[in-house]
């Protein structure tokens, strides 16, 4: 018994699954096919029309034949209690035997067939009953009766006894089955000598009749609704395609087919249609080229200037660095320009390799060189690059990396320029607080994530520090002096290892960059291992101290605790990701 049990839970969870799936496959085949949603709706309500219309016909023709069968029925019942009465006059109670003065009124009311006339012969056969009461009997048990009394219903007796003409329909158990009559009571004879008359006419024609209508309506209705299907389907289709051809054809377009056109057939909306779309996906082509063009001329007019400022550049370096060699020996403010000239010569230069860079990844010719390495000294090499400025920013740049291999298919001079334009962009944020560099991997990604605690972002502006030469205020002081263009080539850098750089700020609570990239070259990942916003997304720059202990520290901690010489570079503790935390 437990295993039919088991058998039974079996087979109904598999009916479920079953049913479950089909929902689904109906559910979106319903959002997805205009075709199907026209055809299922012109079915439902044609269903509802066709069933209420078949009801109203089934209605009228069943009403119309009772009709009719009982005003047949009512001129022969009138015709037989004629005969009936012209048989019975004259019967005496007393000296007569009334039963068989009702039997022979019977046989002559089935043997004379008073149905002669038209409306009485519509009426069809019949099943005559005599009953008379004697005057000195008040009950029933005295009723003296020719035919199936029995088969005559209480409610229509009790008519009929009160001296009226009476109909009711009444099914009769039998022997031979169920049969229903039209069943017609009337009285005649006189007061001392009531009698009554019942006429029991089979519905046998007109129950079969009302089945022919029924099976008609229902056969005629699936006919009709099958047909409005088929219509339905041919006159959507005849709309459904060119509008899944034009689809077709869009998808092809934005698949870069610029080439892809629409075939026009007629002079109806849907050539119209497609002669629209043919013109806009010209106008869209020719613009396009155009754009192409510009895009073109416009990164090889970028590139051929970077490279023709390169010899000019050159020549005012070296000069530059013969008057900034002999700045001693000129007067104070010479010797101040001279050192002002060699600064914007260096941001001319980073400019310039920037632009380089940025033409090369717009023409697709960059390149990945990817190898499987240890991305932790990545992140120190590039802190100990912005260690100077961090420094004479009175920033603290915080590590806080695995305790284990943390290693990616990565190209890691690439991934080096992110970090340390990220780190570089977090100190000139940062208004002297500390910088955090966080660093975790999963099963398929890894992520770092570079907080700082200055101004923050505001509404709408993480999404436009990635746009090239943007800044948040024009007016801020600048200590990296940066191009512009860093962090648009940090974004380039991060598509290209097919990963992805996101923002996060908030104002007076700082900002966070993520970078995530995949572990392995073409593997897709889904999750992060850092979340952004960061934990400490809620808590104000003004409430950031650094904290002993807290990461591995990578600089030497401010300016005004370290005062060493600008150009002198900081050299972390070897490993630094092996220190206590």
């Amino acid at each position: 018994m437990k295993r039919f049990f088991r058998a039974v839970a079996r087979h109904g969870a598999r009916a479920v699954a079953f049913g479950q799936q089909r929902a689904v496959y109906f559910g979106e085949l319903w959002r997805r096919s205009l075709q199907v949603r026209v055809v299922v709706s012109t079915l439902a309500l044609s269903s509802a029309v066709v069933f209420v219309l078949g009801m109203v016909l089934q209605n009228q023709i069943t009403n119309r034949l009772l009709e009719t069968k009982e005003e047949a029925a009512v001129a022969a019942t009138r015709d037989a209690v004629v005969v009936a009465q012209r048989e019975l006059t004259g019967v005496n109670y007393a000296v007569d035997d009334v039963r068989p003065r009702l039997t022979q009124a019977l046989n002559k009311l089935t043997s004379s067939s008073p149905n002669t006339d038209t409306a009485s012969s519509s009426a069809g056969t019949f099943e005559p009953v005599l009953a008379s009461k004697p005057p000195i009997s008040a009950d029933d048990e005295a009723m003296i009766t020719a035919g199936p009394y029995a088969d005559v219903p209480e409610s229509l007796k009790h008519f009929v006894e009160n001296r009226r003409l009476a109909v009711q329909i009444h099914t009769v158990d039998r022997p031979s089955g169920r049969t229903t009559f039209l069943i017609v009571g009337a009285p005649f004879g006189s007061g001392q000598e009531p009698m009554q008359l019942y006429m029991l006419y089979p519905m046998t024609a007109e129950q079969s009749t009302i089945g022919v209508v029924q099976s008609t309506l229902l056969v005629g209705g699936l006919v009709l609704l099958l047909l409005l299907a088929g219509i339905a389907n041919l006159v959507t289709r005849q709309v459904v395609r060119p509008v899944r051809s034009a689809a077709q054809a869009a998808e092809r377009f934005a698949g870069g087919e610029l080439d892809e056109r629409m075939v026009v057939v007629g002079e109806d909306d849907v050539a119209r249609l497609a002669q629209s779309y043919n013109e806009m996906a010209e106008s869209i082509q020719r613009q396009i080229s155009q754009l192409e063009e510009f895009g073109t001329l416009q990164r090889r007019f970028t590139s051929d200037v970077s490279h023709e400022l390169r010899t000019p550049l050159t020549t005012v370096r070296m000069a530059a660095d013969v008057l900034h060699a002999s700045r001693e020996q000129f007067p104070p403010g010479l010797a101040r320009s001279t050192e002002l000239l060699v600064d914007e010569l260096d941001r001319f230069e980073s400019l310039l390799g920037d632009l380089l860079e940025i033409s090369r990844l717009d023409a697709g010719v960059e390149e990945l060189v990817a190898e499987y390495i240890d991305v932790r000294p990545i992140a120190v090499r590039a802190a100990q690059a912005v260690a100077t400025i961090a420094r004479n920013a009175g920033s603290e740049i915080i590590l806080d990396l695995p305790e284990d291999e943390a290693a990616a298919e990565v190209d890691s001079r690439r991934i080096e320029r992110i970090v340390r334009n990220l780190l570089a962009n977090a100190v000139d944020h940062g208004d002297g607080h500390p910088v955090r560099l966080r660093m975790a991997v999963d099963g398929k990604a890894l992520a770092v994530t570079v907080r700082d605690y200055g101004v923050g972002l505001r509404t709408g502006e993480a999404d436009l520090v990635f746009n090239r030469f943007w800044r948040a205020d024009p007016s801020r002081n600048r200590h990296t002096g940066g191009t512009g263009l860093g962090l648009a080539i940090s974004l380039e850098d991060a598509r290209l290892h097919s990963g992805g750089l996101d923002a996060w700020g908030e104002p007076g609570k700082g900002a966070c960059f993520r970078l995530t990239l995949p572990r392995r070259q073409g593997v897709e990942y889904t999750g992060n291992p850092l979340p952004l916003p960061p934990p400490d997304a809620d808590v104000p720059s003004a409430d950031v101290e650094p904290r002993e202990g807290d990461a591995v520290r990578v600089t030497v901690a401010t300016a005004a605790t370290e005062p060493e010489p600008a150009e002198q570079e900081l050299e972390p503790p070897a490993p630094v990701w092996e220190e206590a935390r």
